[in-house]
């Protein structure tokens, strides 16, 4: 492998840190772009923030850069990107309100769950669930495709119904499973 060095460098070792920030950043551009029903430029930034986490996530593992404030900006970044998304696009009528409800719903209960856990000095780790990664990936391809079909003005066929189920069910099932092993926990 190169190092030139600049593997040694603050700077570089802050590099994933920098990316995730800047996904941040990109949230509220987002949003608007959406609510001025600008579509293509909301899916290239929706495009975008998904490859600056793909490149923070290579540049961490490739370079041995991961940090505890990496995985909390990380998690910030994702969790922020598709509760602003699911919210804007259900503001402006792209989605269902309830779907952008129990995104929400689910990703507040977690976290409430957290800081009781906290709270009461029993504090969890939470590890993510296979059913949440698919839950997950399930909402950036959901957001995604209408994004996309926007932008591209594509008519929404049968297919968006079963999507939006598949959505709804994963979020559910994931949030579930999310209650049960925080139950478990503060019950042992």
């Amino acid at each position: 492998m190169l190092d030139w060095g600049m593997t040694h460098s603050p700077l570089f070792a802050a590099l994933p840190n920098l990316i995730t920030l800047s996904r941040i950043l990109l949230i509220p551009v987002t949003v608007l772009m959406i609510a001025d029903h600008e579509w293509n430029w909301a899916l290239g930034l929706f495009l975008l923030a998904g490859a600056s986490d793909g490149l923070d996530g290579f540049l961490a593992r490739t370079f041995d850069l991961h940090s505890e404030l990496g995985a909390y900006l990380d998690a910030l970044a994702d969790k922020a990107l598709l509760i602003s998304i699911f919210i804007t696009l259900a503001v402006v009528g792209a989605v269902p309100a309830s779907i952008a409800i129990l995104v929400v719903f689910r990703d507040l209960m977690i976290m409430g769950a957290v800081v009781i856990s906290w709270i009461m000095e029993k504090p969890i780790q939470i590890r993510p669930l296979m059913v949440s990664k698919l839950n997950t990936t399930a909402q950036i391809g959901f957001a995604g495709l209408v994004l996309g079909l926007k932008a591209f003005e594509w008519s929404i066929g049968y297919w968006f119904g079963i999507a939006l189920v598949l959505v709804a069910t994963l979020t559910v099932v994931s949030g579930v499973a999310y209650l049960a092993q925080w139950y478990r926990h503060m019950s042992a």
